[in-house]
């Protein structure tokens, strides 16, 4: 197996890179029409991202690498007691990874202490690739615990984090995208990925809507746990959470301090209405999958 800082080395050039080519592919094939004006909410976003980051950088990463390092110098975890060649380590560590990256983030939008955190990425009333990474720094810093805990019971190399990690980190991207794939393309990529059009759905200010598809890489999770919702037409589809769709929820300050101050009533209208699909959307059947 290569040495872990052969994949480190090259990632960040090879993420900006790929971030830039889907904000080319968005303004060329956009899938849903911008709400806001892009240059206040772009450098909002990518404020909000760089606080994440420096978070991230600072201690996600470095905590999950100790982890790794120390359940593979104890040889601790499932993977090493199993005594599992190195290949079959990567590949299932990696699976392990996904998976239980959706409890994770399913966690996230059912309990309300985490969710409160959480929305400040879903507030965004505007899907691209600058939402990829917007999230509160404070949900960056307590899922540092989630990830030493995954990273140490599995007993995950740190070859495997890292290559999990960039993966982790284009996927988030390109379903974050507002990129307008072929719908042919589309079908076919979702029945192992997650796609723009599945991930759009999660962030419709629908409720039930938003609590589906919670998958990152694999669409497969969301398949096993009847979590998926492919069903619902994109042009029905309306980002945001209802009650954050303010301009004002929308600036640095509101959003830094989204988490701490008395939550609204997400899924309702400013006027009080619930948000609530009027037409019920079409049948799920391989006809009408991303439609």
């Amino acid at each position: 197996m290569p040495h872990p800082l052969t994949f480190s080395s090259w990632a960040p050039e090879f993420l900006v890179i790929f971030f830039v080519l889907l904000g080319a592919l968005e303004a060329l094939r956009p899938l849903r029409r911008p709400k806001r004006a892009r240059p206040r909410r772009w450098a909002v976003n990518l404020a909000v991202t760089a606080l994440s980051f420096g978070v991230g950088v600072a201690l996600v990463r470095p905590a999950a690498l100790a982890a790794a390092a120390w359940a593979q110098s104890q040889a601790i975890g499932l993977f090493p007691w199993l005594a599992l060649p190195l290949w079959a380590q990567f590949l299932l560590g990696f699976l392990w990874m996904d998976a239980t990256f959706y409890y994770w983030h399913r966690a996230n939008h059912v309990y309300p202490l985490l969710w409160r955190f959480h929305n400040v990425h879903h507030v965004d009333p505007d899907l691209d690739v600058t939402t990829s990474f917007r999230f509160h720094f404070g949900e960056t810093f307590y899922s540092s615990l989630f990830r030493i805990l995954q990273v140490a019971l599995a007993g995950i190399t740190p070859l495997t984090y890292l290559a999990y990690e960039i993966v982790f980190n284009l996927a988030t991207m390109f379903h974050h995208s507002n990129v307008a794939l072929p719908l042919d393309l589309e079908r076919r990529l979702n029945k192992v990925v997650v796609t723009p059009r599945m991930h759009g759905i999660h962030h419709s200010v629908i409720g039930n809507e938003t609590n589906s598809n919670y998958s990152v890489i694999f669409s497969w999770w969301d398949r096993l746990h009847r979590s998926l919702r492919l069903n619902v037409p994109q042009g029905q589809v309306i980002i945001g959470v209802p009650g954050y769709l303010l301009p004002r929820d929308n600036g640095l300050w509101s959003l830094l301090l989204l988490p701490f101050q008395k939550q609204r009533a997400y899924w309702r209208w400013p006027s009080g209405r619930p948000s609530l699909r009027q037409t019920a959307p079409p049948v799920e059947n391989p006809r009408h999958l991303l439609p």
